[in-house]
């Protein structure tokens, strides 16, 4: 059996990345070959010195990517971000601490960089935490029964002069990008989409070697002609007995910059004849959608969990990047284990701006970098976080004063898987 110091983490070069991609298929449960088509496509994500390989030998048997991402603050401004993906370690190679030093190499590159935090969704809920990562986000998916909903069945039309078109995978390439960042730029926890993400969902690119099915691409424009929303989604053919329709449109994604392109896109899907059933694909947990019906009970939740995770590299840029609604200060300790962003902070924050600098003042509320990321978008609770023994109040009401500062009206959401 190798020991781990015989084992080699380092940056792969473009001649392992055929050696890396059956490792990472491998750790994925999925065929380890890889068809060279599909090796092709995946190389368009290949950037020097950011994915990286353990090697035992010359075999790779751990991956790590990351690559350069924009997310979202509180109040839409876009912070610069590590995003970390396609982690795995071979079944054969778990328990040396491999991850550990891919993590620690990333992270140290990403803080030279100046990111501000690292992002990553995450398939395992126990690992991220020991490495500063916390739960920024949570994803919900619906499934409506269209028959219960309420809806008027003889509705055709938005009720606002807008209207509903199909389109083609090209239009979605021209009009979609656009879209995408008029949302983002308003919605906390959102993140920047590559000209590669678009060609991967609409067939120019063959990512994962599966046979490529064109989905239906609807958009939504507002009396004026303006585009404000878009939905990816595919259906499928099932009847019961008696010719009875049977039949799910599944949403692969739907961007919507106004309530009403969102009122009338899932208005759409729940009026297509023959459709039964529509899921909502990952959306935020206070989506409108359940609202929108006349009978919410009928938006059934199938799914939720926790979704972007956030670890924080630098505490001042962070907490000033992002908007306050209500005024007020707190002292806070941030403790980070692997010694990248720790100290104790001074936060005055209110609707005009924020400061946070080091003090030595006395600290109102103990809290691991970790929890600083799930408290970081507004969405966890720091008065939750306390009753559950994950932050430490070191004067009284401090963590409702944080709470205060840090939550926000509207939940944090993040619309995509990377």
């Amino acid at each position: 059996m190798s020991r781990r110091t015989e084992i080699d983490v380092r940056p792969i070069t473009e001649a392992e990345f055929p050696d890396w991609n059956r490792a990472l298929n491998t750790g994925f449960l999925r065929p380890p070959a890889v068809a060279a088509e599909q090796l092709e496509a995946r190389r368009k994500e290949f950037v020097p010195g950011r994915s990286l390989g353990a090697f035992d030998g010359e075999r790779c048997v751990a991956t790590f990517r990351s690559f350069d991402q924009e997310v979202t603050a509180v109040g839409g401004a876009p912070v610069r971000a590590d995003a970390v993906s396609n982690v795995t370690v071979t079944a054969t190679h778990r328990r040396r601490g491999l991850l550990t030093r891919m993590m620690a190499q990333d992270l140290a590159a990403a803080k030279e960089r100046g990111d501000v935090v690292a992002t990553l969704i995450a398939a395992e809920y126990r690992i991220y935490g020991r490495y500063g990562f916390g739960p920024a986000t949570t994803m919900t998916e619906w499934a409506v029964d269209v028959p219960r909903a309420g809806l008027d069945p003889r509705w055709a039309a938005p009720e606002d002069g807008g209207r509903i078109d199909l389109v083609d995978g090209e239009d979605v390439r021209k009009l979609g990008p656009e879209l995408h960042e008029r949302l983002r730029r308003v919605q906390p926890g959102a993140v920047s989409r590559s000209e590669l993400w678009w060609q991967y969902r609409t067939g120019v690119v063959d990512w994962n070697g599966s046979p490529w099915t064109e989905p239906c691409y609807a958009v939504y424009r507002a009396a004026d002609g303006e585009v404000e929303g878009m939905v990816s989604y595919r259906t499928d053919d099932r009847w019961g007995e008696a010719k009875q329709p049977l039949n799910t449109a599944t949403v692969d994604w739907l961007l919507a910059v106004t309530p009403a392109a969102e009122r009338a896109l899932w208005h759409y899907l729940c009026s297509i004849d023959w459709v039964q059933t529509v899921k909502s694909g990952w959306r935020s947990p206070d989506d409108l959608l359940p609202g929108l019906l006349p009978d919410p009970r009928a938006a059934r939740v199938t799914t939720q969990a926790d979704w972007l995770w956030v670890r924080i590299l630098d505490v001042a840029q962070a907490l000033t990047a992002r908007t306050y609604e209500g005024r007020g200060a707190a002292v806070l300790d941030v403790v980070d284990r692997s010694g990248l962003t720790g100290g104790r902070w001074r936060l005055e924050a209110g609707p005009d701006g924020a400061s946070c600098a080091p003090t030595t003042e006395s600290a109102h509320l103990v809290l691991d970098v970790a929890e600083l990321g799930a408290l970081w978008l507004g969405d966890a609770s720091a008065v939750r976080l306390a009753a559950l023994g994950r932050v430490r109040e070191e004067r009284a009401g401090a963590a409702r004063v944080v709470d205060a500062l840090l939550r926000t009206s509207r939940r944090p959401w993040c619309p995509d898987m990377f």
